[in-house]
């Protein structure tokens, strides 16, 4: 016959130690959640900045390269085929014209087809203001005339309206 013995008994957790275990877990789990879909957007957001960068530099380069001049439009989702362009297209990687990723906002004021001549200056500029859901950071990129320097930043401006160029500073992070 077994004996009941009381020390192994109370050796384990009660039911309100294990509770509160429980809680202050799902608590930290749920922070762990916020933040990481916060990290997530921010970092949807610097890589479309440097994915839109980046089209435009492969847009210049495939000017220059083909010597003749071509265009490209921006989009809602990214750098796409100007409709009803006499150019033609500039060539661009599909990692550079790739759709953007959900709840990010694209704002610009670029003309309908940004045109680029035959040895790759910009003939027409402008600015991107790209923004996150549950981020306060907005970034933008600023396409300058006539040598299309592309500068990217961190836009200070309303968030209504069209982009400003003025309203987009350096960012130490870059």
């Amino acid at each position: 016959m077994q004996r009941f013995d009381t020390r192994t008994a109370q050796a384990g957790f009660s039911l309100p130690e294990l509770l509160v275990a429980i809680a202050v877990l799902g608590i930290l789990a749920a922070m762990s959640v916020g933040s990481g879909q916060r990290s997530l957007a921010l970092m949807r957001l610097e890589s479309t900045g440097r994915r839109l960068a980046l089209g435009l530099e492969q847009a210049r380069q495939a000017a220059a390269r083909n010597g003749q001049p071509c265009s490209l439009s921006l989009g809602p989702s990214g750098w796409r085929e100007p409709s009803g362009g006499s150019l033609p297209v500039c060539g661009i990687s599909e990692g550079a014209e790739a759709e953007l990723e959900a709840g990010l906002e694209l704002r610009h004021n670029l003309p309908a087809a940004l045109r680029f001549s035959s040895n790759g200056l910009v003939l027409d500029g402008g600015t991107v203001l790209i923004a996150a859901e549950g981020v306060a950071l907005r970034r933008c990129l600023v396409l300058s005339l006539p040598l299309g320097v592309v500068r990217l930043g961190r836009y200070v401006g309303s968030a209504e309206g069209t982009p400003s160029s003025s309203a987009c500073v350096a960012d130490e992070a870059l």
